[in-house]
């Protein structure tokens, strides 16, 4: 069923745990990512790189994955990811996204403030919910590059900007970064938590693809709510492609290929809803 962002979120930020948040560049993506929330009985995200959605056929894969959603199971949300183009914006709430990502966190800091309140002007006029960014999360969300963190969020900005935005959730930067890790990540525990005392908001965490079951604990102990991944899953795909190929080129079974892909995509959801609803009762 499709499910509000803002209600998922205030839902998990009552009853403890988080939302996982997948990015799907195709339809088998979305059903792993399906069935392993619904074994879990908890809702899910299905997120859309910007990169996807400004494709000839990204109005079309949004389509596509909100029919999925519709016939889930469980709560889902469709949330295009990382945009900072406001046309993108609103062609993504007319597409019928629920949400957004609204990432200005590569400009100035008055800048990223103006930029962010118009996405949500944009986001409310749909009826729809804008998650922003204050820090830099560096990285790649479409490709595996090892990368350094990059400016972490300033609890008292922190503050400044949710009451001037009013954003649905902000994405922190707490030394998490999109991709590969150059070195262990060394997350700053008291910043985050300086950050949810600061704010009321729901907040998120990227680039957990890098990070131990230890740390999203941690994380989701001090206040993280939603946790995005993406480089996990597109890692499974081009294993599975890599393994299975060569045995299928033969008969050109498409179908047992597809079945491959989405066992092995589930299996990486599966693992990472287990430690985001660790702290909820058995389901």
């Amino acid at each position: 069923m499709h499910a509000s962002f803002a209600e998922l979120l205030q839902m998990q930020q009552t009853q403890g745990g988080a939302v996982g948040a997948f990015t799907c560049y195709n339809f088998e993506t979305a059903i792993a990512v399906i069935q392993a929330a619904e074994a879990r009985q908890c809702g899910v995200i299905f997120l859309i790189s910007e990169k996807s959605f400004a494709l000839d056929y990204g109005p079309a894969l949004v389509a596509g994955l909100r029919a999925i959603a519709e016939q889930a199971p469980v709560p889902v949300c469709l949330q295009l990811d990382h945009v900072s183009d406001l046309g993108l914006i609103e062609a993504a709430f007319k597409a019928g996204v629920g949400a957004v990502m609204a990432d200005g966190s590569h400009l100035p800091f008055a800048e990223n403030i103006a930029f962010s309140r118009e996405a949500v002007a944009i986001a409310r006029r749909y009826g729809g919910a804008v998650e922003a960014e204050l820090g830099r999360i560096e990285g790649n969300e479409d490709q595996a590059l090892a990368v350094q963190s990059g400016a972490l969020t300033d609890p008292e900005q922190a503050a400044y900007f949710v009451a001037q935005v009013q954003p649905d959730c902000l994405a922190v930067s707490i030394g998490n970064v999109h991709g590969i890790y150059r070195f262990p990540p060394a997350l700053d525990w008291s910043r985050l938590e300086q950050v949810r005392q600061a704010i009321p908001t729901p907040l998120s965490l990227h680039g957990a693809s890098g990070l131990s079951d230890q740390d999203l604990e941690q994380a989701i102990a001090r206040g993280i709510v939603k946790i995005n991944v993406n480089t996990e899953l597109r890692a499974s795909y081009f294993e599975v492609v890599e393994q299975q190929l060569e045995s299928m080129r033969a008969t050109l079974n498409l179908l047992s290929l597809q079945r491959r892909l989405i066992e092995g995509q589930r299996q990486i959801v599966a693992a990472r809803l287990q430690v985001y609803q660790r702290a909820l009762p058995d389901r």
